[in-house]
């Protein structure tokens, strides 16, 4: 086998090759990150009643109430349909992050290298 292949990889990629394309994937993961804080993601709860808003930081930057939602006499569903729509939208920001993830990384389970 010749000097600087390793064993298993397929066509016997060298590990110069190997640097540039794991530092072309740090490069991709870092400009999704970057585009993934600017994205935001909506959710709605209570057919539409309550839809919550937060970007790629998991931070929420919006809540919108129809009036009719606003029944004094049962705060507790209104409190439960923000908690819905909350963690909906984070649920989707998350599948989204995952699933740009997998396309920059071909699938691989890096498991927190980068």
């Amino acid at each position: 086998m010749a000097k600087n292949n390793f064993r298993g990889m397929p066509g016997g990629m060298n590990q110069a090759a190997m640097m540039k394309q794991a530092q072309k994937m740090q490069q991709d993961m870092i400009r999704m990150q970057e585009e993934m804080e600017n994205k935001t993601y909506s959710s709605s709860a209570g057919g539409g009643m309550v839809t919550a808003t937060v970007n790629g930081k998991h931070q929420v930057v919006g809540i919108d109430i129809k009036p009719e939602a606003v029944d004094p006499d049962d705060v507790e569903m209104l409190q439960d349909m923000i908690i819905a729509a909350v963690n909906e939208a984070m649920r989707t920001a998350d599948t989204d992050a995952q699933n740009n993830m997998a396309r920059i990384t071909g699938g691989l389970n890096l498991g927190g290298l980068f």
